[in-house]
């Protein structure tokens, strides 16, 4: 999916506006003044308000006669939406409701991935052992940064969730795939992370091995991991004083 921000103006309209309301610099129940908004971001009426019917079909804001448009409570926020995802996580300092989100897409992923990938071992034909197997091999590639880890780390639970050639499952990439990606850029950032290869060997030979139980206590065990990653680096964080420091 193009991020909105390669979209041209609008585009940028809509996730500058987006990454407001999830800061918090526009607060639930704010009304937008229009006009002033127009006026600061240099874009034609017609233009932000076409952005903000984005932002509408998503949940986060709404107008209504004599109150205007107005950001709309959280609870409301699709917040399973692919761009809301990224534009919490994309915005710029963590905070302790991103946090929560990570944690809470972190559970998602427990209830949906071992699940997935028993229907993989099942499943899975020459083609997704190949991409699995190009992934895991990228992976592990001695000169790999992590912008290049986090996508090869991608690529691979994408095609694990392809090789249950399930419809609904594939799609849930969308929701899987934002979480997965600001973890990753988490933990492969830091210089004592953990060598990512050898739980997911673990999950790739399971599958190919057609054993569903052994594909899921390998899922489970790389998920347990991805858990204590973030503990890890939680608490390397809380050593370092106030948040943002």
């Amino acid at each position: 999916m193009t991020p909105y921000a390669r979209r041209g103006v609008h585009g940028q309209t809509v996730e500058l506006l987006a990454r407001r309301v999830l800061s918090g610099e526009i607060p639930e129940g704010a009304t937008l003044d229009l006009v002033a908004l127009q006026s600061e971001l240099d874009v034609s009426l017609t233009a932000l308000r076409e952005s903000l019917k984005v932002l509408a079909a998503k949940g986060m804001v709404d107008a209504r006669q004599k109150r205007g448009t107005f950001v709309r409570a959280r609870a409301d926020w699709n917040l399973l939406d692919a761009d809301v995802l990224r534009w919490q996580f994309e915005g710029g300092r963590a905070t302790e409701a991103d946090e929560a989100l990570l944690r809470n897409l972190g559970e998602v992923r427990a209830i949906i991935e071992p699940a997935a990938v028993r229907l993989a071992a099942q499943r899975r034909t020459d083609v997704d052992l190949a991409a699995l197997e190009s992934a895991l091999e990228a992976m592990g590639e001695e000169d790999t940064d992590a912008t290049h880890a986090v996508e090869a780390d991608l690529a691979f639970h994408r095609a694990l969730l392809a090789a249950t050639h399930n419809e609904l499952l594939e799609r849930m990439e969308m929701v899987i795939e934002s979480g997965l990606a600001h973890r990753d850029r988490i933990v492969h950032s830091s210089p004592h992370s953990d060598d990512p290869v050898p739980s997911h060997r673990a999950v790739l030979d399971a599958v190919r091995d057609q054993d569903p139980q052994a594909a899921e206590a390998a899922m489970r065990a790389l998920l347990d991991q991805a858990v204590r990653d973030l503990d890890r680096l939680s608490a390397s964080d809380d050593t370092k004083g106030p948040r943002g420091k």
